[in-house]
């Protein structure tokens, strides 16, 4: 499987913050607009979607954000079809965090989205709008 067949490409980059208004209003600053907002009633965070022409921040209330370099937690492909793309991982061996596809009622449909770690510890999701 060639995964270039599956995404589109950067769906979004996850930005945990332990202040969501100074975070959007920094991100509106530089001509950010918000795209979607709402709340992950699971992990009790609030979520807001910033968008920059194609590049969407999405900005996260956890209160556990590291201050410093590095600080961004995930980076998010847009895919296609996550049954067959979380197969395709599953049997590359790829899947170490063990992660399952889960669902959010976010945007208009849902998303499903299953989250692997990399090599040095970067997180990358996998994401599909429904």
């Amino acid at each position: 499987m060639d995964l270039k067949n599956y995404s589109t490409g950067v769906q979004h980059i996850g930005i945990p913050t332990n202040d969501i208004d100074k975070t959007v209003d920094f991100y509106h600053k530089l001509g950010f607009e918000t795209a979607f907002e709402t709340v992950n009633e699971e992990a009790d965070e609030k979520v807001v979607f910033l968008k920059l022409g194609t590049l969407v921040v999405e900005a996260y209330e956890n209160h556990a954000a590291v201050f410093r370099a590095g600080a961004i937690d995930h980076v998010a492909l847009d895919v296609k079809d996550i049954e067959e793309i979380y197969q395709y991982i599953n049997q590359a061996g790829l899947n170490t965090t063990q992660d399952s596809i889960h669902f959010l009622q976010f945007w208009k449909n849902g998303v499903k989205f299953f989250t692997i770690e990399g090599p040095n510890k970067e997180k990358v999701e996998f994401s599909q709008y429904l």
